[in-house]
């Protein structure tokens, strides 16, 4: 069994699967395309799935011209807000606000500024539904010309170059099509067995994009910006290979919880989160960040390692207790955690007391740790660099031969009071790392997935141990 931390939700498990999403780190990365002439620059719509990771920053999907024409949530407030050039108050913003760093959602941005009903003319919809509540209420005015869809440069994931206001986050199927304005139906449907979930559907040989549609499925990692409906392909602007990643709508993959995140004290630290949360750099002298993951398992075999890119006063990765309360001092025997620390030690409760006990290599700058969750005998392995610590086997079961900590009950090891465990990351000081949950924000030398095919690893996950992905919660893994 699993849940998501935050209600965090994928689209159910389908015939059509999107396989890919692009990851943009919310400070420079973009794609551009200057557009030719459009069928109608009064009327188009943009669809895209999106999974935010950076929150308090303005954060636009999809832009034209200058600041004022683009879609985006708004920094101060987290509101949907849809921006037109025709003046500085023109546009809508949303009552409800999208704080949500969890879970994928679908927006489209229906335009269509020849309608005589103001309230025609743009319409927001998330999830399928239509936004009918805002708090900013003003409609471009009747026949309209859009900067969005003309012979601009229109950009994915940043406004103009006068403003920083780039989408920090992962985006997928993103389509665009000129001439039509069309509801969320075209490009998604609610799935039969469970009526209240909108998911994503084969659509796009049954779309009419017009002169300036594009359709960007992020399946080639060496040319992101790909249109693959075959048009002209967008220009990459500080996106990578490794940018490609297959958390998507339809598997959506664990990452770090910066809303989460706290000091030993319980106030919110000053770390920085990047790489769609999965990479957090810590830097605060004599303060510990607490850094968990998206996702809680209490049954089954789970995977996944850490890179660590500066191992600092103190790094340490394993799991903590998915009820240990993130407000207050941590470390209680009601709120346990068990790592594995750069010094070598094996610590349980680390954040209540730096002392642990020996179990196995220190490891430094470079080095990828591994971790082996068995939480259907609650024991847990570590290993360094392909290599299990204390000649360790994480298919040694309820043995559990060389396990850092094993069986319930005991003082230093899992409580039958707790059933949900998060991955973790926790350092002192100054420390950075990289958390691979199967999608590292770094290249691979190897890349082995697990035994369902979900995950990009270093080291192949031992045998019966999965990624922490949707489309493995319930499976035999757990």
């Amino acid at each position: 069994m699993a849940f998501l931390i935050g209600g965090a939700n994928s689209a159910a498990d389908t015939g059509y699967d999107i396989a890919n999403s692009c990851r943009l780190d919310g400070s420079s990365a973009y794609m551009g395309l200057t557009l030719g002439t459009a069928t109608n620059n009064k009327i188009y719509t943009f669809s895209a799935w999106v999974k935010r990771s950076k929150l308090a920053q303005y954060s636009v999907m999809f832009n034209a011209g200058g600041q004022r024409d683009c879609l985006r949530f708004r920094g101060d407030n987290e509101r949907l807000h849809f921006f037109t050039g025709e003046a500085t108050t023109a546009g809508l913003a949303t009552n409800r606000v999208f704080r949500d760093i969890t879970a994928w959602m679908h927006i489209v941005c229906a335009v269509d500024t020849t309608q005589a009903t103001a309230a025609n003319r743009v319409k927001l919809y998330v999830n399928g539904v239509q936004e009918t509540s805002f708090a900013v209420t003003n409609y471009p005015a009747e026949d309209f010309t859009n900067v969005i869809n003309s012979d601009v440069e229109n950009r994915i994931g940043k406004a103009s170059n006068q403003y920083d206001e780039y989408f920090g986050g992962y985006m997928a199927e993103v389509f665009f099509i000129d001439g039509q304005q069309l509801a969320p139906t075209s490009f998604g449907e609610y799935d039969e067995d469970s009526p209240q979930i909108w998911k994503p559907k084969d659509c796009k040989d049954d779309l009419t994009f017009g002169n300036n549609g594009f359709y960007l499925d992020f399946e080639d990692s060496s040319n992101l910006g790909n249109d693959a409906n075959g048009g002209t392909d967008f220009s990459e602007t500080n996106l990578a290979a490794t940018d490609q990643t297959s958390d998507s709508p339809t598997n959506n993959f664990c990452t770090l919880n910066p809303l989460s995140n706290r000091t030993s004290s319980g106030t919110v630290t000053a770390a920085d989160f990047s790489e769609g949360n999965c990479k957090v750099d810590h830097d605060d002298a004599n303060t510990v960040t607490i850094a968990p993951g998206t996702m809680a398992v209490s049954s089954g075999k789970w995977y996944f390692e850490a890179k660590v890119d500066d191992a600092g006063g103190d790094a340490n990765i394993g799991i903590i207790s998915a009820s240990a309360d993130l407000s207050g001092q941590q470390g209680t025997s009601g709120h346990p955690s068990m790592y594995y620390g750069s010094n070598g030690k094996s610590c349980y409760n680390v954040i209540a007391s730096n002392d642990g006990d020996s179990f196995g290599d220190t490891y430094t700058d470079g080095d990828i740790i591994s971790v082996a969750l068995d939480l259907d005998n609650n024991v847990i392995w570590f290993a360094k660099n392909g290599t299990w610590q204390d000649s360790g086997d994480p298919t040694s079961g309820a043995t559990a031969t060389g396990a850092a900590y094993s069986g319930t009950g005991t003082s230093d090891g899992f409580p039958t009071t707790s059933s949900f465990y998060l991955p973790v990351t926790v350092g002192y000081n100054s420390f950075i790392v990289s958390a691979n949950f199967g999608n590292p924000p770094y290249a691979n030398s190897s890349s082995v997935a697990d035994a369902n095919g979900y995950g990009d690893f270093e080291y192949a996950p031992p045998s019966g141990f999965l990624a922490i992905c949707t489309k493995n919660l319930g499976s035999d893994g757990g």
